[in-house]
């Protein structure tokens, strides 16, 4: 009896229902090939129903959530909602209440992609961050007092207890360990923590006390370098080659992601999961909901079947997932560009190039 994957759809917002629909399209077809079902169900969360309703994420729509298998994501945000509701609303909210505590960002530079690192190639990006998710900075912690006057303070403090921080850095010790058994130009590599416990010394040295003693115990065959969060951006600039897996807090993740995005050439390309090892997890293309392009058929849809592939991946269909990757690849060597309206293709072109080739 073949498997069936029961998987839960937020198209969004923008151009996302335009991306989602190809990476459905692309899953649907690797499935028939791969031996197994999915079943897919649509849930309306985004800017619109904000609009309509004052509604972003009810309590009863992730306590939903929890019953399926994974959930796909297209887009959030939308030009007539203030900065900040739909993406604590919705984003904040699932990964917080579905404790999708890991960001994992894989940072790959394909073929005949274009990247703004002059003399660099796929040989030399190649690498992933692990992003921690559910702590820090982003918890909201703090407030404002005196608001509007010239005395007003403001405070949003980061914060770490010991185990969310333990968690974070075996997922990326693991996954440093598997990918050490896959390739041995990564095995040369060490496993990155990314800080800045200069300044930033009680976080930064609970981070830096975790990582040295759980890889001194645990993983003492797999070498460990540490950077500051400045001077990593300075050499994922200048040297990406020398990263495999680098781990990092929250804020300075999300920071570090987007400058990963770029070098592997630009947020067309680039897909991201939020994991839960033990439950649901959420996976969605890096880019925002890019409202210019919406309706016009031009956005590039390769970061959301990236993020159909990782997803796969994580379900545990591997080798259909290595499938969609080798098929976007295929298909990245015929495209123009990865940049919206100058792929030399369409959006739904570009995914069926993609769905044929794993018919």
């Amino acid at each position: 009896m073949s498997k069936t994957y029961t998987i839960a759809v937020i198209p969004g917002d923008g151009t996302g229902p335009e991306v989602v629909r190809e990476g459905m399209k692309v899953m649907k077809t690797a499935a028939v090939s791969g031996g197994f079902k999915l079943e897919f169900t649509e849930f309306n969360f985004g800017g619109e129903l904000y609009l309509k309703t004052g509604e972003t994420l009810p309590d009863s729509a992730v306590d939903e959530f929890r019953k399926f298998d994974s959930i796909f994501l297209g887009a959030i945000g939308h030009p007539d909602v203030k900065p900040g509701i739909l993406e604590t609303g919705i984003l904040l909210k699932a990964r917080f209440a579905l404790d999708q505590y890991i960001n994992l960002r894989p940072v790959r530079l394909y073929p005949n992609v274009e990247t703004p690192l002059r003399d660099k190639g796929p040989e030399d990006i190649d690498f992933v961050v692990i992003r921690e998710n559910t702590g820090g900075i982003y918890t909201g912690i703090g407030g404002a007092t005196r608001v509007g006057t010239l005395d007003e303070i403001a405070t949003q403090v980061m914060v770490y207890d010991r185990r969310t921080v333990d968690r974070c850095l075996r997922y990326a010790f693991e996954l440093k360990k598997k990918r050490n058994t896959l390739n041995p130009k990564y095995a040369e590599k060490p496993i990155t923590l990314i800080h800045k416990r200069n300044v930033l010394t009680h976080c930064g040295d609970l981070w830096y006390r975790a990582f040295e003693e759980m890889g001194a115990r645990d993983y003492p065959g797999i070498k460990r370098d540490y950077n500051h969060v400045d001077a990593a951006n300075m050499w994922l600039v200048k040297n990406p080659e020398w990263f495999d897996v680098a781990v990092t807090e929250n804020l300075f993740g999300d920071i570090i992601t987007d400058v990963g995005a770029m070098i592997q050439g630009g947020l067309g390309v680039a897909a991201g999961g939020n994991i839960n090892p033990e439950g649901v997890s959420m996976f969605e293309p890096m880019g925002g909901s890019a409202p210019k392009y919406a309706g016009l058929n031009v956005i590039n849809p390769m970061a959301a079947i990236g993020a159909a592939m990782m997803m796969l991946d994580t379900l545990g269909e591997t080798k259909t997932a290595q499938a969609i990757e080798s098929a976007m690849m295929t298909v990245m060597q015929k495209m123009k560009s990865q940049a919206a309206g100058k792929m030399g293709y369409s959006t739904t072109e570009v995914g069926d190039m993609v769905a044929a080739l794993l018919a």
